[in-house]
């Protein structure tokens, strides 16, 4: 759910919405919001799986301070979708584990 009447910030105009891709699927986004707002407005609350017991982890300080929002954006793992803002045709997907790199056979350490 997005907010585009706020009570005192008023009506948001001349929106620009641009097309992310979600774990394969497109999703329409406002230019410029975070990905984590974007995810959350869609009803998309799980970003990563802890490397132990596979839990679902989503959003939690969403200011970049802890890594639960981490994603694979654009290829790259580890990225804090919280405070990293949408641009058309990025691809965005759940992270397991630490994540891994695209075309990556799973050496995570390699890039530590």
């Amino acid at each position: 759910m997005r907010i585009m009447n706020h009570p005192i910030l008023g009506e948001q105009k001349d929106i620009e919405w641009v097309t992310i891709i979600v774990n394969g699927k497109p999703l329409k986004a406002k230019k410029g919001e975070m990905i984590l707002a974007a995810l959350h407005a869609e009803g998309i609350i799980v970003n990563r799986y802890t490397t132990k017991r596979h839990e679902p982890r989503g959003i939690y300080c969403a200011i970049g301070q802890c890594t639960d929002c981490m994603m694979v954006v654009n290829g790259i793992p580890n990225v804090r979708t919280c405070i990293t803002p949408v641009e058309d045709g990025m691809t965005v997907d759940v992270q397991e584990d630490l994540g891994k790199w695209r075309g990556d056979k799973g050496d995570n350490a390699s890039y530590w």
